[in-house]
């Protein structure tokens, strides 16, 4: 693709060699500018030879080798301090003494309404097994939009993980770039800006990418990592209501479960297991004519990652938008997705979730014996049980589940509002905000259930829960991957 190498003068400042790609889009462009000077592509103005440079393309903005490029914008201010040296205290830092102070990591920039991607990513970083397959993935492999997309989420990771702000907002227009290279309906404007995008497309288009493009794990080699991981089975049953028919019995796969919103479902829960039992219309052989069956589905299959949406949008046709469901329904820290499983599954469930239920038993009777002693009993080293079946890598062999994520929205439409990421750091939680991103707790998660104007959940990451035994109580130890990330530690089997 032809590189134009131009000079860009900010200010007093003067860049050299900055090389120019124009068959990627203008805020890509925006963001080599965003490395360079710090002032977001929001507040740029980009001018050269009297045009200024437009978001949506590069009519009429022509560069030729070594052209000058007037940038004109402030980076924002910060807050002003006394000259003496003073206690700061976290209550009065602002977001970038926050992050330096608490080690926090990189956010991405918002290149224009582009924070519905930004929030898809962080959710899905939480994955160790994805994010270590993404630092791994041959970049140079091919494989169309869904490899472009796939390698364009590996570099973003990378500079997640560590290469500052310039090298995260040139990954995220590259992110960008081939997202709208995929999926070219994400890339819709209005009066030439970038209209917000419903962020459950973003996810589902990328994860279909990952799906494509990301090789199978060794101990499962006939599986693609997605599907190991975030795959899960339904088996479904029909009974026609209105003849007498045998029982028609299927099997369907799914990458996400869906939460209902209706007037009765106030906790995710409910929401599930209305979702499992439904009437729906259909061609009836027998009748010749469509008839009322009653669908019945029960999971035989559990992913370790369990992604829910809430399904919170419906097409409204007066406004011609998909407006939003503001209901409050309540979902937990910790999932037991029990009651939808299959009987056979159930049986498969029983042994991991005794160890469970024993563990947690001891842990009440410990703190019952202890209360006014401090810790008296506490074990230096702990090992992690396998939290997949030894013949299914990647599924979840309890049934429980911790949360991990949570991509919210802000807002009326899909097509307006705000998408923020929240998501499991350790022991405490991040809100990642576009590039702030700030410590909050456990309680400000749950307090994004709805019923307001505030940020309302609308896809949920879980994560299988892990089962930690004193090395005395069992014999066998299994080993355990350490990730530096903070996530949730990886058994192998």
């Amino acid at each position: 693709m032809p590189k134009v190498p131009v000079k860009v003068k900010w200010g007093k400042e003067i860049y050299p060699d900055v090389e120019v790609n124009t068959d990627d889009e203008p805020v890509l462009f925006k963001a080599q500018i965003f490395a360079l000077t710090g002032v977001q592509p929001e507040r740029q103005k980009v001018v050269c030879k009297g045009i200024t440079l437009k978001d949506e393309s590069w009519d009429n903005f022509k560069l030729t080798k070594n052209a000058l490029v007037m940038v004109m914008g402030s980076k924002e201010e910060d807050v002003p301090t006394a000259p003496v040296e003073q206690t700061r205290f976290v209550e009065d830092m602002n977001e970038s003494e926050l992050a330096t102070v608490l080690d926090l990591p990189e956010g991405l920039i918002n290149l224009g309404n582009t924070c519905y991607m930004n929030a898809t990513v962080q959710c899905l970083r939480t994955v160790p097994e994805l994010r270590n397959a993404l630092l791994n993935y041959d970049q140079s492999s091919g494989g169309g939009t869904a490899g472009a997309l796939t390698g364009a989420l590996s570099a973003t990771v990378r500079a997640l993980d560590g290469g500052g702000a310039g090298a995260c907002a040139a990954a995220a227009a590259r992110l960008l770039h081939a997202l709208h290279a995929a999926a070219p309906r994400l890339a819709e404007r209005v009066q030439g800006q970038l209209q917000q995008q419903d962020a459950s497309e973003c996810w589902a288009e990328i994860v279909r990418a990952l799906q494509a493009r990301l090789p199978a794990a060794p101990e499962h080699p006939n599986k693609p990592l997605v599907e190991q991981y975030f795959g899960g089975t339904l088996e479904v049953e029909l009974v026609c209501g209105e003849a007498d028919e045998p029982p028609t019995k299927t099997t369907e796969s799914f990458l996400q479960l869906s939460c209902f919103i209706s007037q009765d479902v106030k906790y995710l829960q409910s929401g599930l297991k209305s979702k499992m039992s439904e009437q729906i219309t259909k061609m009836s052989q027998t009748l010749g004519r469509d008839a009322v069956y009653t669908k019945t589905s029960k999971v035989s299959r559990l992913p370790a990652y369990l992604t829910v949406q809430f399904v919170r949008f419906y097409y409204k046709e007066r406004e011609a938008i998909n407006a939003k469901i503001l209901k409050d329904v309540k979902f937990p820290l910790d999932l037991d997705v029990y009651d939808l499983c299959s009987s056979e599954l159930q049986e498969r469930l029983a042994p991991m979730r005794a160890k469970f239920k024993e563990l947690d038993d001891k842990k009440v009777e410990t703190s019952l014996t202890t209360v006014g002693r401090g810790d008296t009993n506490s074990v230096a080293r702990k090992k992690v049980l396998p939290y997949w079946f030894e013949d299914d890598v990647g599924s979840n062999n309890s049934g429980l589940y911790r949360l991990q994520a949570v991509l919210t929205h802000r807002g009326r439409s899909s097509s307006s509002g705000h998408y923020v990421a929240w998501v499991a750091r350790g022991s405490g939680w991040l809100r990642c905000d576009d590039d702030a991103v700030t410590p909050v707790s456990a309680d400000d998660v749950l307090k994004l259930s709805g019923g307001g104007d505030w940020h309302c959940a609308y896809l949920l990451l879980y994560g299988p829960r892990i089962l930690e035994l004193p090395v005395e109580d069992e014999p066998m130890v299994t080993d355990v991957t350490e990730d530096p990330s903070g996530e949730p530690p990886t058994a192998l089997a």
